[in-house]
């Protein structure tokens, strides 16, 4: 199945289902890196193997989740030539304490998604 940059609602489910298992750990780790001035972009690579972007931050499994969550920033992307257009990236990211910035790593689909974390 080819990448569609239109996400399937059903696909969004899952995604939604699985990160607000780990959504508290995510919002965390976004403060932290802004906190300590690594980035104003946090981006959370989410995806179901092994792979190069990031640190892993939360496992499989870990919290009942079925996807691997690694901890990146916009900067990372830049340099892997997984963003061409900084100021296009930044004018699209929304207000990280109240959207997680996902890049999903899948066969049915790779891109990015915002992700609303859930109301305390």
């Amino acid at each position: 199945m080819q990448n569609d940059p239109e996400l399937n609602p059903k696909y969004l489910g899952k995604i939604s289902s699985d990160f607000v298992k780990v959504s508290e750990t995510l919002k965390e780790a976004s403060y932290a890196i802004k906190k300590q001035g690594f980035s104003e972009y946090p981006v959370f690579a989410m995806c179901q193997i092994d792979q190069p972007i990031g640190q892993m931050l939360v496992e499989k499994k870990q919290a009942e989740n079925e996807w691997h969550y690694f901890a990146s920033m916009m900067e990372e992307f830049i340099q892997r030539g997984l963003i061409a257009e900084k100021k296009a990236f930044k004018e699209n990211y929304k207000d990280p304490d109240e959207f997680c910035c996902l890049f999903v790593i899948d066969e049915q689909f790779t891109n990015f998604v915002f992700v609303p974390y859930p109301i305390d």
